[in-house]
């Protein structure tokens, strides 16, 4: 019996050749190592899973599932880790390269935008759930809708501890203001 690491390792990759238009199923937990985000203050705490299938129709082959995933996103005021569950329902459509029409063919429809190029024939499931990870991030987190932040002065989280940096420091700039008190 093979260890659950090197079996994943075995099976990330779908030959697009092998797609047929029955539904093969999908059933893949992948470790965080094995997916970059290359985001940071974004860690995947227990890595990721994916359950779905691979079909063809219409020449074109569909991985089609569920990837899940919990993620610790830092708070955009205070770098606090924010825990994150993603359950993310996706239909990816993939051609091969070979099927991709060259520049004078090109006349992009609307569907056509949805639709990648399997290189050299082959589909990556790994870069396929960080693709989809990295479309479900969330542009801002808070820890909670009313986070201080970070003390610009000394750097003291202000959720936890009120500073002793001085309030009356005020910009040059913005001097002439402070005598309108």
């Amino acid at each position: 019996m093979r260890p659950k690491a090197l079996c994943v390792l075995l099976t990330m990759i779908i030959e697009l050749a092998n797609v047929g238009i029955r539904p093969k199923a999908i059933d893949l937990d992948l470790l965080s190592e094995m997916i970059d985000l290359e985001v940071d203050g974004v860690t995947l705490t227990d890595g990721a899973s994916f359950r779905g299938e691979s079909f063809k129709a219409d020449e074109k082959a569909h991985i089609r599932g569920v990837v899940a995933a919990v993620a610790e996103i830092a708070c955009i005021r205070c770098l606090e880790p924010v825990r994150q569950n993603f359950e993310i329902p996706f239909d990816d459509i993939f051609v091969d390269e070979a099927d991709e029409p060259t520049e004078t063919e090109l006349a992009l429809e609307a569907d056509d935008l949805d639709v990648s190029v399997a290189i050299g024939g082959q589909i990556d499931i790994a870069e396929v759930v960080r693709e989809q990870l990295l479309l479900a991030l969330p542009e801002k987190v808070f820890c909670k809708e009313d986070c201080r932040g970070l003390c610009p002065e000394c750097g003291t989280n202000l959720n936890l501890l009120d500073c002793n940096c001085n309030d009356d420091k005020v910009d040059p700039r913005w001097s002439a203001l402070r005598d309108l008190r």
